[in-house]
Protein backbone atom coordinates (compact mmCIF):
# COMPACT_ATOMS: atom_id res chain seq x y z
CA UNK A 1 0.00 0.00 0.00
CA UNK A 2 1.13 3.15 -1.07
CA UNK A 3 1.90 5.25 1.74
CA UNK A 4 0.88 9.39 0.79
CA UNK A 5 2.25 11.16 3.84
CA UNK A 6 3.36 14.27 2.94
CA UNK A 7 5.27 15.40 6.57
CA UNK A 8 5.41 12.44 9.21
CA UNK A 9 5.38 13.37 13.01
CA UNK A 10 8.40 14.28 13.65
CA UNK A 11 9.17 16.19 10.27
CA UNK A 12 9.54 20.13 11.10
CA UNK A 13 7.69 22.01 7.65
CA UNK A 14 9.99 25.39 7.01
CA UNK A 15 8.31 28.18 8.25
CA UNK A 16 6.57 29.86 5.30
CA UNK A 17 4.85 26.51 5.26
CA UNK A 18 4.43 26.07 9.19
CA UNK A 19 2.41 28.89 9.77
CA UNK A 20 -0.42 28.41 7.69
CA UNK A 21 -0.60 24.70 8.40
CA UNK A 22 -0.97 25.28 11.86
CA UNK A 23 -3.35 28.02 11.89
CA UNK A 24 -5.80 25.28 9.88
CA UNK A 25 -5.51 23.07 13.23
CA UNK A 26 -6.76 26.66 15.06
CA UNK A 27 -9.85 26.84 13.02
CA UNK A 28 -11.14 23.25 13.28
CA UNK A 29 -10.57 23.34 17.13
CA UNK A 30 -11.98 26.78 17.59
CA UNK A 31 -15.61 26.58 16.98
CA UNK A 32 -15.48 23.63 19.57
CA UNK A 33 -13.30 25.07 21.91
CA UNK A 34 -14.96 28.58 22.59
CA UNK A 35 -18.37 26.96 22.65
CA UNK A 36 -17.90 24.96 25.46
CA UNK A 37 -17.34 27.94 27.90
CA UNK A 38 -19.99 29.63 26.45
CA UNK A 39 -22.52 27.17 27.08
CA UNK A 40 -20.69 26.65 30.87
CA UNK A 41 -20.47 30.34 32.18
CA UNK A 42 -16.59 30.21 31.71
CA UNK A 43 -14.17 32.09 29.83
CA UNK A 44 -13.65 31.73 26.41
CA UNK A 45 -10.17 33.26 26.41
CA UNK A 46 -9.05 30.89 29.58
CA UNK A 47 -10.19 27.80 27.30
CA UNK A 48 -8.43 28.99 24.56
CA UNK A 49 -5.17 29.57 26.85
CA UNK A 50 -5.62 26.07 28.71
CA UNK A 51 -6.16 24.15 25.20
CA UNK A 52 -3.13 25.54 23.76
CA UNK A 53 -0.94 24.77 26.82
CA UNK A 54 -2.63 21.55 27.45
CA UNK A 55 -1.32 20.34 24.23
CA UNK A 56 2.03 21.56 24.69
CA UNK A 57 1.99 19.43 28.02
CA UNK A 58 0.28 16.50 25.84
CA UNK A 59 3.10 16.81 23.69
CA UNK A 60 5.58 17.22 26.31
CA UNK A 61 4.54 13.96 27.99
CA UNK A 62 4.40 12.00 24.66
CA UNK A 63 7.96 12.65 23.97
CA UNK A 64 6.34 14.20 20.85
CA UNK A 65 5.38 11.40 19.10
CA UNK A 66 1.88 11.86 19.15
CA UNK A 67 -0.24 14.28 16.88
CA UNK A 68 -3.09 15.50 19.30
CA UNK A 69 -5.09 18.94 19.83
CA UNK A 70 -6.43 18.63 23.08
CA UNK A 71 -9.65 21.31 23.41
CA UNK A 72 -12.87 22.13 25.70
CA UNK A 73 -14.72 18.08 26.46
CA UNK A 74 -18.27 17.98 25.25
CA UNK A 75 -18.39 15.26 27.67
CA UNK A 76 -18.08 17.27 31.20
CA UNK A 77 -21.04 19.70 29.93
CA UNK A 78 -23.54 18.61 32.25
CA UNK A 79 -21.46 18.06 35.00
CA UNK A 80 -19.94 21.67 34.66
CA UNK A 81 -23.73 22.90 34.90
CA UNK A 82 -25.29 20.85 37.80
CA UNK A 83 -22.20 21.22 40.11
CA UNK A 84 -21.29 24.75 39.46
CA UNK A 85 -25.34 25.59 39.96
CA UNK A 86 -25.59 23.54 43.02
CA UNK A 87 -21.69 24.10 44.60
CA UNK A 88 -20.47 27.05 42.43
CA UNK A 89 -17.91 26.95 39.61
CA UNK A 90 -14.68 26.71 42.18
CA UNK A 91 -16.08 23.51 42.90
CA UNK A 92 -16.60 22.58 39.62
CA UNK A 93 -12.99 22.89 38.86
CA UNK A 94 -11.77 21.36 42.18
CA UNK A 95 -14.05 18.03 40.50
CA UNK A 96 -12.18 18.49 37.37
CA UNK A 97 -8.77 18.52 38.26
CA UNK A 98 -9.81 15.16 40.39
CA UNK A 99 -11.04 13.95 37.27
CA UNK A 100 -7.33 14.56 35.75
CA UNK A 101 -5.62 13.05 38.61
CA UNK A 102 -7.62 10.18 38.39
CA UNK A 103 -6.37 9.89 34.65
CA UNK A 104 -3.22 9.67 35.98
CA UNK A 105 -4.34 6.55 38.37
CA UNK A 106 -6.00 4.63 35.49
CA UNK A 107 -2.67 5.56 33.42
CA UNK A 108 -0.66 3.54 36.17
CA UNK A 109 -2.61 1.46 36.29
CA UNK A 110 -2.81 0.69 32.54
CA UNK A 111 0.68 0.51 32.12
CA UNK A 112 1.31 -1.91 35.10
CA UNK A 113 -1.57 -4.28 33.91
CA UNK A 114 -2.66 -3.93 30.61
CA UNK A 115 -6.30 -2.60 29.87
CA UNK A 116 -8.44 -5.72 29.28
CA UNK A 117 -9.77 -4.63 32.56
CA UNK A 118 -10.75 -1.58 31.29
CA UNK A 119 -12.42 -3.05 28.76
CA UNK A 120 -14.50 -5.40 30.63
CA UNK A 121 -15.89 -2.70 33.15
CA UNK A 122 -17.08 -0.29 30.00
CA UNK A 123 -17.89 -2.17 27.09
CA UNK A 124 -19.28 -0.56 23.99
CA UNK A 125 -23.07 -0.77 25.29
CA UNK A 126 -22.34 1.07 28.49
CA UNK A 127 -20.04 3.27 27.09
CA UNK A 128 -22.15 3.89 23.87
CA UNK A 129 -25.04 4.44 26.03
CA UNK A 130 -23.82 6.63 28.51
CA UNK A 131 -22.61 8.68 25.45
CA UNK A 132 -26.50 8.79 24.28
CA UNK A 133 -27.15 9.98 27.62
CA UNK A 134 -24.80 12.79 27.53
CA UNK A 135 -25.77 14.09 24.20
CA UNK A 136 -29.58 14.06 25.30
CA UNK A 137 -29.26 15.35 28.30
CA UNK A 138 -28.09 18.45 26.93
CA UNK A 139 -31.44 18.43 24.76
CA UNK A 140 -33.25 21.01 26.92
CA UNK A 141 -30.45 23.52 27.13
CA UNK A 142 -30.14 23.77 23.68
CA UNK A 143 -33.77 24.34 22.81
CA UNK A 144 -34.14 27.10 25.92
CA UNK A 145 -31.27 29.23 23.92
CA UNK A 146 -32.83 28.67 20.79
CA UNK A 147 -36.33 29.50 21.42
CA UNK A 148 -36.47 32.04 24.96
CA UNK A 149 -35.13 35.37 25.37
CA UNK A 150 -34.77 34.80 29.37
CA UNK A 151 -38.29 32.65 30.23
CA UNK A 152 -40.40 34.55 27.63
CA UNK A 153 -40.92 32.82 23.99
CA UNK A 154 -39.28 34.25 20.99
CA UNK A 155 -40.13 33.98 17.33
CA UNK A 156 -37.12 35.88 16.54
CA UNK A 157 -34.75 33.96 18.56
CA UNK A 158 -36.02 30.62 17.09
CA UNK A 159 -35.75 32.05 13.22
CA UNK A 160 -31.88 33.12 13.88
CA UNK A 161 -31.40 29.48 15.64
CA UNK A 162 -32.76 27.80 12.89
CA UNK A 163 -30.84 29.42 9.90
CA UNK A 164 -27.67 29.10 11.90
CA UNK A 165 -28.71 25.30 11.97
CA UNK A 166 -29.10 25.36 8.60
CA UNK A 167 -25.79 27.00 8.03
CA UNK A 168 -24.32 24.56 9.90
CA UNK A 169 -25.87 21.70 8.97
CA UNK A 170 -25.01 22.38 4.81
CA UNK A 171 -21.42 22.90 6.03
CA UNK A 172 -21.79 19.82 7.70
CA UNK A 173 -22.87 18.00 4.53
CA UNK A 174 -22.41 19.40 1.43
CA UNK A 175 -18.95 21.05 1.85
CA UNK A 176 -15.52 19.19 1.19
CA UNK A 177 -12.31 19.14 2.55
CA UNK A 178 -10.84 21.34 5.32
CA UNK A 179 -14.22 23.49 5.19
CA UNK A 180 -16.35 20.53 6.15
CA UNK A 181 -13.87 19.81 9.33
CA UNK A 182 -14.72 23.53 10.38
CA UNK A 183 -18.78 23.42 9.83
CA UNK A 184 -19.65 24.41 13.23
CA UNK A 185 -17.34 27.33 13.36
CA UNK A 186 -19.32 28.05 9.87
CA UNK A 187 -22.66 27.92 10.86
CA UNK A 188 -21.23 29.97 14.10
CA UNK A 189 -20.45 32.70 11.87
CA UNK A 190 -23.26 32.30 9.39
CA UNK A 191 -25.44 32.66 12.27
CA UNK A 192 -23.93 35.60 13.93
CA UNK A 193 -23.87 37.41 10.92
CA UNK A 194 -27.41 36.93 9.77
CA UNK A 195 -28.19 38.14 13.12
CA UNK A 196 -26.21 41.40 12.54
CA UNK A 197 -27.67 41.74 9.43
CA UNK A 198 -31.29 41.64 10.82
CA UNK A 199 -30.17 44.02 13.32
CA UNK A 200 -29.64 46.38 10.76
CA UNK A 201 -32.47 46.19 8.78
CA UNK A 202 -35.34 45.68 12.03
CA UNK A 203 -33.72 47.84 15.06
CA UNK A 204 -36.08 46.46 17.13
CA UNK A 205 -34.22 42.73 17.05
CA UNK A 206 -30.67 44.37 17.02
CA UNK A 207 -29.84 42.08 20.24
CA UNK A 208 -25.78 41.73 19.91
CA UNK A 209 -24.50 44.38 22.27
CA UNK A 210 -20.84 45.60 21.68
CA UNK A 211 -20.15 47.17 24.44
CA UNK A 212 -18.17 44.58 26.32
CA UNK A 213 -15.55 45.08 23.17
CA UNK A 214 -15.45 48.81 23.55
CA UNK A 215 -14.70 48.81 26.99
CA UNK A 216 -12.04 45.64 26.68
CA UNK A 217 -8.78 46.26 26.27
CA UNK A 218 -6.60 44.78 23.90
CA UNK A 219 -4.19 42.26 25.81
CA UNK A 220 -4.81 40.88 29.26
CA UNK A 221 -4.37 38.23 30.94
CA UNK A 222 -6.77 35.19 29.87
CA UNK A 223 -6.73 33.25 33.16
CA UNK A 224 -7.96 36.13 35.16
CA UNK A 225 -12.04 36.17 35.46
CA UNK A 226 -14.52 38.69 35.90
CA UNK A 227 -17.27 39.19 38.57
CA UNK A 228 -20.25 40.89 38.49
CA UNK A 229 -18.77 44.07 39.90
CA UNK A 230 -16.39 44.43 36.73
CA UNK A 231 -13.24 43.26 39.13
CA UNK A 232 -10.69 40.09 37.73
CA UNK A 233 -10.25 37.45 40.52
CA UNK A 234 -8.20 34.03 39.47
CA UNK A 235 -10.52 31.54 40.47
CA UNK A 236 -9.14 28.76 42.87
CA UNK A 237 -10.69 25.36 42.31
CA UNK A 238 -12.44 24.08 45.97
CA UNK A 239 -12.28 20.46 46.38
CA UNK A 240 -15.71 18.85 47.74
CA UNK A 241 -16.74 15.28 48.16
CA UNK A 242 -19.62 15.58 45.79
CA UNK A 243 -18.52 17.24 42.62
CA UNK A 244 -15.34 14.94 42.73
CA UNK A 245 -16.86 11.85 43.01
CA UNK A 246 -19.16 13.54 39.93
CA UNK A 247 -16.43 14.04 37.76
CA UNK A 248 -14.45 10.95 38.39
CA UNK A 249 -17.53 8.96 37.29
CA UNK A 250 -18.13 11.13 34.61
CA UNK A 251 -14.37 10.56 33.53
CA UNK A 252 -14.78 6.76 32.94
CA UNK A 253 -16.62 7.71 29.55
CA UNK A 254 -14.35 10.22 28.57
CA UNK A 255 -11.64 7.79 29.27
CA UNK A 256 -12.54 5.55 26.76
CA UNK A 257 -13.13 8.30 24.16
CA UNK A 258 -9.49 9.05 24.68
CA UNK A 259 -9.09 5.20 23.52
CA UNK A 260 -10.88 5.65 20.24
CA UNK A 261 -10.07 8.92 19.29
CA UNK A 262 -5.81 7.45 20.31
CA UNK A 263 -6.71 4.17 18.22
CA UNK A 264 -8.53 6.55 15.72
CA UNK A 265 -5.05 8.80 15.54
CA UNK A 266 -3.14 5.81 15.36
CA UNK A 267 -4.67 4.42 11.91
CA UNK A 268 -4.63 7.59 10.68
CA UNK A 269 -0.79 8.09 10.79
CA UNK A 270 0.19 5.04 10.80
CA UNK A 271 1.71 4.23 13.80
CA UNK A 272 1.05 2.03 16.73
CA UNK A 273 0.79 4.64 19.65
CA UNK A 274 -1.07 2.12 21.78
CA UNK A 275 2.35 0.84 21.75
CA UNK A 276 4.47 3.45 21.38
CA UNK A 277 4.52 5.75 23.16
CA UNK A 278 2.03 4.03 25.37
CA UNK A 279 -1.63 4.15 26.10
CA UNK A 280 -0.35 5.12 29.70
CA UNK A 281 1.66 8.11 28.40
CA UNK A 282 -1.60 9.40 25.94
CA UNK A 283 -3.66 9.08 29.03
CA UNK A 284 -1.79 10.57 31.72
CA UNK A 285 -0.83 13.56 29.10
CA UNK A 286 -4.47 14.32 28.85
CA UNK A 287 -5.73 13.71 32.80
CA UNK A 288 -2.70 16.58 33.16
CA UNK A 289 -3.90 18.91 30.43
CA UNK A 290 -7.51 18.31 32.50
CA UNK A 291 -5.96 19.13 35.48
CA UNK A 292 -3.78 22.02 34.44
CA UNK A 293 -6.46 23.68 32.73
CA UNK A 294 -8.87 23.58 36.17
CA UNK A 295 -5.90 25.67 37.89
CA UNK A 296 -6.67 28.17 35.48
CA UNK A 297 -10.36 28.06 35.65
CA UNK A 298 -10.79 26.26 32.39
CA UNK A 299 -13.13 23.45 30.95
CA UNK A 300 -11.31 20.16 31.45
CA UNK A 301 -9.54 18.92 28.03
CA UNK A 302 -9.82 16.01 25.21
CA UNK A 303 -8.08 15.04 22.21
CA UNK A 304 -10.42 16.57 19.40
CA UNK A 305 -11.65 14.38 16.37
CA UNK A 306 -11.70 17.56 14.41
CA UNK A 307 -7.98 18.17 14.23
CA UNK A 308 -7.74 14.10 13.47
CA UNK A 309 -9.57 15.26 10.33
CA UNK A 310 -7.76 17.87 9.27
CA UNK A 311 -4.56 14.99 9.53
CA UNK A 312 -6.58 12.52 7.52
CA UNK A 313 -7.25 15.20 5.00
CA UNK A 314 -4.42 16.81 4.66
CA UNK A 315 -2.04 13.69 5.13
CA UNK A 316 0.06 16.43 7.62
CA UNK A 317 1.13 14.32 10.48
CA UNK A 318 3.36 16.65 11.89
CA UNK A 319 4.01 17.24 15.47
CA UNK A 320 5.69 20.84 15.25
CA UNK A 321 2.36 21.98 13.13
CA UNK A 322 0.35 20.94 16.35
CA UNK A 323 2.37 22.20 18.50
CA UNK A 324 2.49 25.66 16.29
CA UNK A 325 -1.45 25.90 16.50
CA UNK A 326 -1.19 25.09 20.12
CA UNK A 327 1.23 28.30 20.08
CA UNK A 328 -1.23 30.10 18.07
CA UNK A 329 -4.12 29.70 20.43
CA UNK A 330 -2.03 30.79 23.63
CA UNK A 331 -1.15 33.88 21.96
CA UNK A 332 -4.84 34.40 21.05
CA UNK A 333 -5.76 33.87 24.50
CA UNK A 334 -3.90 37.00 25.88
CA UNK A 335 -5.78 39.52 22.86
CA UNK A 336 -8.93 40.53 25.10
CA UNK A 337 -10.63 42.30 22.57
CA UNK A 338 -10.98 39.01 20.55
CA UNK A 339 -12.30 37.02 23.31
CA UNK A 340 -15.06 40.00 23.89
CA UNK A 341 -16.12 39.78 20.58
CA UNK A 342 -16.46 35.89 21.03
CA UNK A 343 -18.65 37.07 24.05
CA UNK A 344 -20.75 38.66 22.35
CA UNK A 345 -22.11 35.67 19.84
CA UNK A 346 -26.03 36.05 20.49
CA UNK A 347 -27.78 32.91 22.57
CA UNK A 348 -29.77 32.12 19.54
CA UNK A 349 -26.88 31.77 17.39
CA UNK A 350 -25.64 29.59 20.14
CA UNK A 351 -28.75 27.16 20.63
CA UNK A 352 -28.89 26.50 16.94
CA UNK A 353 -25.23 25.14 16.92
CA UNK A 354 -26.16 23.27 20.00
CA UNK A 355 -29.55 21.26 18.21
CA UNK A 356 -26.73 19.62 15.86
CA UNK A 357 -23.61 19.47 18.21
CA UNK A 358 -25.35 18.15 21.15
CA UNK A 359 -27.33 15.62 18.45
CA UNK A 360 -24.02 14.45 16.69
CA UNK A 361 -22.50 13.60 20.74
CA UNK A 362 -25.48 11.25 20.68
CA UNK A 363 -25.18 9.88 17.36
CA UNK A 364 -21.81 8.72 18.17
CA UNK A 365 -23.01 6.91 20.94
CA UNK A 366 -24.98 5.29 19.24
CA UNK A 367 -22.10 4.71 16.73
CA UNK A 368 -20.13 2.90 19.34
CA UNK A 369 -23.20 0.58 19.61
CA UNK A 370 -23.22 0.17 16.22
CA UNK A 371 -19.41 -0.06 14.90
CA UNK A 372 -18.71 -2.16 18.17
CA UNK A 373 -21.51 -4.89 16.64
CA UNK A 374 -23.41 -5.00 19.84
CA UNK A 375 -26.61 -7.45 19.70
CA UNK A 376 -29.88 -5.96 21.11
CA UNK A 377 -31.34 -9.33 20.59
CA UNK A 378 -29.78 -10.51 23.23
CA UNK A 379 -31.95 -9.25 26.67
CA UNK A 380 -28.56 -8.91 28.67
CA UNK A 381 -27.18 -6.00 26.52
CA UNK A 382 -31.27 -4.48 26.01
CA UNK A 383 -31.39 -4.35 29.70
CA UNK A 384 -27.78 -2.61 30.48
CA UNK A 385 -28.62 0.12 27.50
CA UNK A 386 -32.70 0.46 28.89
CA UNK A 387 -31.55 1.30 32.00
CA UNK A 388 -28.81 3.61 31.39
CA UNK A 389 -30.93 5.28 29.45
CA UNK A 390 -34.08 5.91 31.88
CA UNK A 391 -31.82 6.93 34.51
CA UNK A 392 -29.41 9.23 32.45
CA UNK A 393 -31.89 10.95 30.91
CA UNK A 394 -34.97 10.75 33.57
CA UNK A 395 -33.01 12.81 35.62
CA UNK A 396 -32.48 9.46 38.46
CA UNK A 397 -30.86 10.97 41.57
CA UNK A 398 -29.65 8.68 44.42
CA UNK A 399 -29.30 10.82 47.60
CA UNK A 400 -28.65 9.82 51.45
CA UNK A 401 -28.75 12.60 54.16
CA UNK A 402 -26.97 11.87 57.28
CA UNK A 403 -27.88 14.12 59.89
CA UNK A 404 -27.83 17.52 59.31
CA UNK A 405 -24.14 17.49 58.64
CA UNK A 406 -23.48 15.34 55.57
CA UNK A 407 -25.84 14.86 52.51
CA UNK A 408 -24.20 12.78 49.78
CA UNK A 409 -26.82 12.89 45.98
CA UNK A 410 -25.27 11.10 42.84
CA UNK A 411 -27.93 11.51 39.68
CA UNK A 412 -27.85 12.09 35.91
CA UNK A 413 -24.96 10.92 34.14
CA UNK A 414 -22.95 9.94 36.73
CA UNK A 415 -25.52 7.33 38.57
CA UNK A 416 -26.26 5.62 35.08
CA UNK A 417 -23.19 5.61 34.33
CA UNK A 418 -22.83 3.60 37.64
CA UNK A 419 -25.48 1.73 37.33
CA UNK A 420 -24.63 0.44 34.24
CA UNK A 421 -20.92 -0.54 34.95
CA UNK A 422 -22.62 -2.66 38.04
CA UNK A 423 -25.06 -4.38 35.37
CA UNK A 424 -22.99 -4.83 33.07
CA UNK A 425 -20.60 -7.09 36.05
CA UNK A 426 -23.35 -8.99 37.77
CA UNK A 427 -25.94 -10.07 35.09
CA UNK A 428 -24.35 -13.34 33.55
CA UNK A 429 -22.75 -13.17 30.10
CA UNK A 430 -24.94 -15.58 27.19
CA UNK A 431 -22.87 -17.68 25.42
CA UNK A 432 -23.78 -15.01 22.03
CA UNK A 433 -21.82 -12.37 23.67
CA UNK A 434 -19.26 -14.98 23.88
Amino acid sequence: MKDNTILGPHDRPPLVRWIPLSFQHVFAMFGATILVPLLTGLSPSTALFTAGTGTLIYILLTSAKVPAFLGSSFAFIPALTSISEAYGMPSAMGGAFAAGIFYAIVAGIIKISGKGWLDKALPPVVIGSVIIVIGLNLAPTAMKSAMYNGDTYSLVYFSIAIVTLAIAIIATIFLKGFFNTISILIGLVGGYLFTLIMGVFFPAYDIIDFTIVKEASWLGLPFMQVNEEGKYFWMVPKFEFIPIITFIIVSLATICEHLGDTLVTSRVVGKDFYKDPGLHRTLLGDGVATSWAALWGGPPNTTYGENIGVMAITKVYSVWVIGGAAVIAVLLSFIQKFGAIIQTIPGPVMGGISMLLYGLIASSGLRTIVESGVDYKDKRNLTISSVILVIGIGGGTLKFVLGESFEFSLGGVALATVVGIILNLIIPVTKSEE
